[in-house]
C-alpha cells in the first residue's frame, strides 16, 4: 500500500452538448446552462457559482481536459473518478473519457463509477417523465463488462493489487446484484485480470458489502445524517426565462444547513470497515432544483479541517489503498467543486494539498 493518501475527485462529464440534451432541454444545453441562470435565494446565499481559471469549458476539447489534469496534478489529486452512463448498450456523455483514452498526453490516473439511475425530468419536478430507463438483465451485464474491459486495460486506469477499480452508484436498483457482480468478475478473469476491485457509493448506512462488493466509499453529502437546519429560507421568485419555460414556480423551501455543523455530525458517525472516507468541499444544488439542499457557510478552511480529521483518524491500515473520495471535481450545478470559482479561486485545491501533504 502506498504511504501517500490518494485523493480521488469525482468527475462529471456533462460539460459538452449531445443530441439527446439538445432534444430534451434545448439546443446547446450543457450543465453550464443551469449554472449561469441561477440567482441567490436568500441574503448571503453564494449564487451563482461561476468558474474562474478554467472558464466555461467544453470537455470535447483536448485543451480543456489537459487544463483540468494540469490543475489536478499541481494540487496533488491522484486521479479522477468519471461518472459512466450506460443504458443497455446506449452510452451517454462518453466523449471526454473516450477522447482521453486516445490521447497519451492526458496522463492523470482514472477510474469509473456507473451512475445507474433512470434519467428523468427530475430537475423540473416531473420524475415520472422518463428520458432514459435502466433495464437490467444478465445478458446486458455481460455486454457491459466486455465494453468496460477496454477501459480497464488502459495503463492509466487505477487498480488495486492489479485489479481494476469499478464502482456502482446505486446497488439497490439491481434485481440481483450478487449475480451481476459474479458475471463481471468472471468476464474480467477471462480477459486476463486477477479479479475486479468492486465498490459502491454508500449513500446511507444500508450495507451491500455482503452482496459481493469489496468496498464502499462514503458518498458526501450524506443526506441521512444531518444537523438541525438553519431555518427555512423562502426561495426567491426567479423570473428568468429558463425557469419560465420549465414551468417552475420558485416559491418552494430550501433545506439549509450550516456546513460546519454538518461536518461535526459526520465526524460523530465514525468510520466503518471497508468503507473509504468521503468528503465534500461544499454543496448547493439550487441551480438544478426548486427545493434545494444547501450547505451554507462553507469555507476552504472548514473543508481543510474536515480533511485533516479524516487523514488523522481514518484506520488506513485496514484497507489496501489510501483512497479518499472527494465529491466533486466539477459538479457546478450542485455547487460542489474543487475547480476554481470567482469567490474562492484555487483555495479549495490549496487546502486539499496542504491537508494531505
Amino acid at each position: 500500500m502506498s504511504e501517500r493518501i490518494k485523493p480521488i475527485a469525482i468527475h462529471l462529464p456533462q460539460f459538452h452538448p449531445v443530441p439527446e440534451n439538445d432534444e430534451w432541454w434545448g439546443k446547446g444545453f450543457t450543465e453550464w446552462t443551469n449554472v449561469t441562470k441561477t440567482t441567490p435565494r436568500f441574503k448571503g446565499h453564494y449564487q451563482p457559482q461561476l468558474p474562474a481559471d478554467l472558464g466555461f469549458y467544453d470537455l470535447r476539447l483536448e485543451e480543456a481536459r489537459l487544463a483540468q489534469e494540469a490543475l489536478a496534478n499541481a494540487y496533488g489529486i491522484h486521479g479522477f473518478c468519471y461518472y459512466h452512463y450506460w443504458f443497455n448498450g446506449k452510452k451517454m456523455l462518453f466523449e471526454p473519457l473516450e477522447r482521453k483514452l486516445k490521447n497519451p498526453k492526458e496522463d492523470l490516473p482514472f477510474m469509473m463509477c456507473w451512475a445507474n439511475e433512470d434519467w428523468t425530468r427530475a430537475w423540473e419536478a416531473s420524475e415520472n417523465k422518463m428520458l432514459l430507463k435502466q433495464d437490467y438483465s444478465f445478458e446486458d451485464d455481460v455486454n457491459h463488462i466486455k465494453h468496460l474491459i477496454s477501459y480497464f486495460k488502459d495503463s492509466r486506469y487505477i487498480r488495486v493489487q492489479e485489479k481494476p477499480v469499478f464502482i456502482v452508484y446505486r446497488p439497490e436498483l439491481f434485481p440481483d446484484i450478487n449475480k451481476t457482480l459474479q458475471i463481471w468478475r468472471d468476464e474480467a478473469k477471462k480477459a486476463g485480470f486477477p479479479d475486479l476491485y468492486l465498490g459502491y457509493a454508500q449513500k446511507s448506512q444500508k450495507e451491500f458489502l455482503s452482496a459481493g462488493f469489496d468496498f464502499a466509499f462514503e458518498f458526501q453529502p450524506n443526506f441521512g445524517k444531518l444537523p438541525k437546519p438553519m431555518g427555512n429560507h423562502t426561495i426567491k421568485r426567479i423570473k428568468n426565462k429558463v425557469f419560465a419555460k420549465m414551468g417552475i414556480k420558485n416559491n418552494g423551501i430550501s433545506s439549509v444547513y450550516d456546513y460546519e455543523a454538518y461536518v461535526n455530525v459526520q465526524k460523530n458517525e465514525g468510520f466503518n470497515s471497508n468503507v473509504y472516507p468521503g468528503i465534500t468541499p461544499m454543496w448547493d444544488n439550487s441551480a438544478r432544483k426548486n427545493k434545494a439542499f444547501i450547505l451554507h457557510n462553507s469555507t476552504p478552511e472548514k473543508y481543510k479541517n474536515w480533511l485533516t480529521y479524516i487523514k488523522e483518524n481514518y484506520p488506513w491500515s485496514k484497507v489496501p489503498e489510501k483512497f479518499v473520495f472527494i465529491n466533486a471535481w466539477n459538479e457546478w450545478a450542485e455547487g460542489n467543486h474543487l475547480e476554481p470559482c470567482h469567490k474562492w479561486g484555487t483555495k479549495y485545491l490549496e487546502m486539499t494539498k496542504e491537508a494531505l501533504k
